[in-house]
């Protein structure tokens, strides 16, 4: 059975890209996966009481919109978090996962239209590959605004023309960034708020990964939004447990905006989504109720960067991440480097160029390789340390 043409162009998923380039190849040591960015801390020890506690509320179909204590829970953590207020019933909908969320969101608030033809999505490249396939299913075009060192690896949507941005119905923007680990400032959020009323488009802000960063809290979308009196309905902002929490198959986020994005999302929800199991929400609902663990875990993280730093202080490119968990090192060939790593040492790393999409003929992923730090530090050190040996030395 074939893809619909509209899906034809997408290339295949990085992760069995990755299975093809390495897996007709022997490991060249014990093998230690650093390319998939599953957090193996540990979760909060009162997860699993939560889950048995409302183990019998898996007999009941979930709230559509989200358990009502998992929403106060929620609202009260952005309140704790970025200063802001928002309505609990009005501008949260929890989610099943983000990554739900962002597809979701723009296939409920895309038009299909913008000025008599079809609407631009715009992304940062290299890029979470749910942004582009929301954008094609939206029956948009997905544009690909390179992420590079010369511009911070935060995308510069300034650079873009005025007949593109003025077709533009929406800007997803992933801070802290994935895969490189940068943070966008207040100026930068500022900036592209002021873009998004001027060009009239909405921006999709994937924060997933800001409770996990090294010396100062990001800044959030919302309290810059609410700072200078955006239109609520201008963003819609993501977070997650994933990271935060060290629970990705929880599978629980949520999203918030303006009550129009939640109401369309809501209703898109009603005929396609798949609400989170009602004991799920209320581990959840004690997550975003919790910071200590939190902050142990950003701990963990903290000298794990110390480390990375360390392992690559001689690398005059290397670039220390912000936040996230990710490091972006700089290589001559992606693939040929993560091929050569595995048959040397068998840690196994993601090439970059995976991660994006060729604009002018260049995709900027190609001289990178995607490290997830993950690992307990001791086996994370030892990948580390063989990056550098078969890597960076002679």
């Amino acid at each position: 059975m074939q893809f619909p043409e509209r899906f034809s162009d997408l290339p295949e998923y990085a992760f069995p890209r990755l299975r093809a380039l390495l897996d007709t190849h022997p490991a060249g040591g014990d093998v230690l996966a650093m390319s998939l960015g599953e957090p193996k801390h540990p979760f909060p020890s009162f997860i699993t009481e939560e889950i048995l506690k409302n183990a019998a509320s898996f007999a009941n179909y979930p709230p559509n919109d989200g358990d009502p204590e998992l929403l106060s829970a929620i609202a009260s953590w952005v309140k704790r978090r970025f200063n802001v207020s928002i309505n609990a019933n009005k501008q949260i909908l929890a989610l099943n996962g983000t990554r739900e969320g962002l597809f979701n969101a723009c296939i409920a608030t895309c038009p299909e239209l913008k000025h008599g033809k079809r609407p631009n999505v715009l992304m940062p490249n290299p890029f979470y590959q749910v942004y582009a396939l929301a954008a094609i299913t939206a029956g948009a075009l997905p544009i690909y605004v390179n992420a590079t060192a010369d511009n911070g690896f935060l995308p510069d949507f300034n650079t873009m023309s005025a007949a593109t941005l003025n077709d533009t119905a929406i800007v997803y923007l992933c801070s802290p960034s994935n895969p490189q680990g940068a943070v966008a400032t207040p100026e930068y959020w500022r900036e592209l708020l002021k873009l998004a009323e001027q060009h009239d488009f909405k921006i999709l802000a994937d924060e997933c990964y800001s409770e996990i960063y090294r010396h100062k809290a990001p800044v959030g979308v919302l309290e810059i939004a609410d700072e200078i009196g955006a239109d609520p309905e201008r963003v819609i902002t993501f977070h997650s447990l994933s990271k935060r929490s060290n629970l990705p198959g929880l599978r629980s986020g949520f999203a918030a905006s303006g009550p129009k994005n939640i109401n369309a999302m809501k209703q898109l929800r009603n005929y396609a989504g798949a609400p989170l199991p009602l004991p799920l929400q209320r581990a959840a609902t004690a997550c975003w109720n919790d910071e200590s663990h939190v902050v142990e875990n950003r701990t963990l993280y903290g000298a794990k960067f110390a480390v990375a730093d360390k392992i690559f202080s001689d690398l005059d490119d290397y670039f220390p991440p912000q936040a996230g968990f990710f490091l972006w090192l700089p290589v001559q060939n992606d693939e040929a480097a993560t091929l050569r790593l595995w048959k040397k040492s068998g840690v196994r790393v993601l090439p970059g160029s995976y991660l994006g999409r060729p604009v002018d003929g260049q995709n900027p992923g190609h001289g990178y390789i995607r490290v997830a730090m993950v690992a307990p530090i001791d086996e994370m050190t030892r990948g580390l340390k063989e990056i550098h040996r078969h890597l960076y030395e002679g």
